[in-house]
């Protein structure tokens, strides 16, 4: 019996191993198809990044300064700041290649990607540090007609707001800057007429669209174009915080492939320094020609963080190193990178900001490049730009670096006019009520906008500037304030020269030429007939505006919703050059998701 069964068992037994044989070789005859672990993604800001990519590989036929570029981001960063592979995700962010690296170029291996750029990390945001201001209250026409502030180029809080929802997170309210976030967007402004004012003066009137019985009034100035080569040489000190709160991948990595970038844009006759500080300040590069590029990229690719941040003894090595390189028609500036923690030296925001202020009289200035979460300050930040002459700026991934450091670098460190005020005046004979949308920080007194004592922005070239007023006419169902005892009656309007009174406003804006200290005067009527701006730019706009005051949270936008706001800005989307508008799109995308 046991020896008829052993035979049948045997083959029983081959026979399965056979069958296993021939599925295991169909298997592998199968094209599966491969799925990565983190595929990249391609959100349209992104582009810019696979932009990069494109440019290295073409380098070889490209001119010098193309391959500068393309070699900028090939460039290394140091093992020990190189982050895990880890994650994928949105708006620029790559997969699993080494975290804050340069893109890889042709022949260096690895898989062909865009340029490396940090990923989402979920740190918390409840070290970060804002200035907390109460958005603009309604003004009532008759008590209060005129509004004046000064302009803002700053751009920090649209990226900040990006990085709080790639991360899932809302941001804080008070992060938000409905004036940066309308202000991170070009719109099709009319271009300065050549030999007159730096800029141009532009106005729209549409109808709210969260309010049918409001109206919303757009304000934009446009500063004329300069090209690069045509700037006096620049003088630039990088300032670089290498504290040891700046190890996590998204501040030194990216600050590295940030000025790698930086140094792509400049031309042989700029000069760079450079100077870091941590526990203590330190000269890591004395004055250079740009002719040397490989000379700086081997101390930007050099640096490591480590120790405490003796911020304001960097601030005055790299101001005693500007003053040293400054020359008869050259510009100098100083450009801090940090993730703003000083916890060394003078720390006061006062302090510094009359520190930066006195160097701004001596003729050299200041912008912020900020990074990273966790303990970002950005209440100094923007106290230092604001004082330093400068722009402030988040980056938050090489696309926003690019944008920031090559494609507006004109803009960023050449300025076309200084102290740029507005000063609005409403007609109480068509206009009730009005309120301004952002700018609760550049806010001035009405006496102010004459004293060319008082500082105020400036605009760089190339740079465009935008407000936006919600305005009531007189009759309207919106009308918030009440009639007084004492008021005019609806019969007798408030008198108003004849000539005016189909003006909505009157728009004024001073500034002064560089190097001057006597400001020149602008003036613009604001009539519903007479438009320069075309609708959808200001619907659009509109969409960004209404999309700041959402996350800071406000009454006046009734049942409005992130859902209208990304309805309006799709429709109205315009030319979108650098995709930056159809990036909004999924930032608001991601806004509707997070606050779910």
């Amino acid at each position: 019996m046991i020896g008829n069964h052993i035979p049948r068992a045997i083959l029983i037994s081959s026979a399965s191993i056979l069958t296993l044989a021939f599925v295991a070789i169909a298997v592998q005859s199968i094209n599966w198809p491969i799925k990565e672990e983190n595929p990249p993604q391609q959100p349209v800001a992104g582009q810019l990044a696979q932009d990069e990519h494109t440019t290295a590989r073409d380098a070889q036929t490209a001119p010098s300064h193309m391959a500068n570029f393309a070699k900028a981001l090939r460039a290394p960063t140091p093992e020990t700041s190189t982050p895990s592979a880890s994650g994928g995700g949105f708006l620029g962010l790559s997969s699993t290649q080494g975290r804050g690296t340069a893109l890889k170029g042709p022949g260096q291996g690895g898989t062909t990607r865009r340029a490396d750029v940090p990923p989402p990390q979920f740190l918390s945001p409840e070290g970060d540090q804002f200035a907390s201001v109460d958005a603009n209250p309604l003004k009532n026409v008759s008590d209060d007609p005129v509004s004046t502030f000064s302009i803002d180029v700053d751009t920090a809080s649209y990226s900040y707001v990006r990085r709080s929802l790639t991360n899932a997170r809302l941001p804080k309210s008070d992060a938000v800057r409905v004036e940066e976030m309308l202000n991170y967007f070009d719109y099709d402004y009319q271009v300065p007429e050549t030999g007159g004012a730096p800029f141009s003066t532009n106005v729209s009137v549409v109808q709210t669209p969260w309010n049918k019985h409001t109206k919303l009034m757009q304000v934009g100035i446009q500063g004329h174009k300069v090209p690069l080569a045509e700037l006096p040489p620049q003088n630039l000190v990088f300032l670089i915080d290498t504290s040891g709160s700046m190890k996590h991948e998204t501040k030194l990595p990216l600050l590295q492939q940030s000025f790698r970038l930086l140094l792509t844009s400049l031309r042989d006759e700029d000069e760079v320094a450079i100077v870091t500080y941590a526990g203590k300040a330190g000269v890591l590069l004395e004055p250079t020609r740009v002719t040397d590029r490989d000379k700086i990229l081997d101390k930007i690719n050099a640096l490591t963080s480590g120790g405490s941040t003796a911020g304001h003894d960097g601030l005055k090595g790299a101001y005693a190193l500007a003053e040293k390189m400054t020359g008869e028609g050259e510009q100098t500036r100083v450009i801090l990178a940090t993730d703003g923690d000083f916890n060394v030296g003078i720390s006061d925001p006062d302090s510094l900001k009359r520190f930066v202020s006195d160097k701004r009289e001596q003729g050299t200035g200041l912008s912020v490049l900020g990074f990273g979460h966790g303990n970002y300050n950005d209440e100094l930040m923007q106290a230092l730009a604001q004082n330093g002459q400068g722009v402030a700026a988040y980056i938050d991934t090489v696309s926003e670096a690019r944008k920031v450091l090559v494609d507006q670098v004109v803009s960023s460190i050449s300025m076309i006019a200084k102290d740029v005020k507005i000063q609005v005046e409403f007609n109480p004979q068509t206009v009730a009520e009005y309120r301004l949308i952002g700018y609760e920080t550049r806010a001035l007194k009405t006496e102010d906008f004459k004293n060319d004592k008082v500082d105020a922005g400036d605009i760089g070239a190339g740079h465009n500037v935008t407000a936006l007023y919600e305005i009531t006419p007189v009759g309207s169902p919106a009308i918030k304030f009440p009639d007084g005892r004492y008021s005019p009656a609806e019969e007798t309007p408030t008198s108003v020269d004849d000539a005016y009174s189909g003006e909505l406003a009157f728009v004024k804006l001073r500034y002064k030429a560089p190097g001057e200290d006597e400001s020149k005067l602008i003036e613009t009527p604001v009539r519903e007939t007479d438009q320069n701006i075309p609708v959808s730019e200001t619907l659009f706009a509109a969409s960004v505006a209404s999309f700041g005051q959402l996350l800071k949270g406000t009454d006046y936008l009734g049942n409005w919703s992130y859902e209208d706001s990304e309805k309006l800005a799709r429709e109205n989307r315009g030319a979108d050059r650098f995709g930056y508008r159809s990036e909004f799109l999924t930032i608001l995308r991601l806004a509707q998701t997070a606050k779910q």
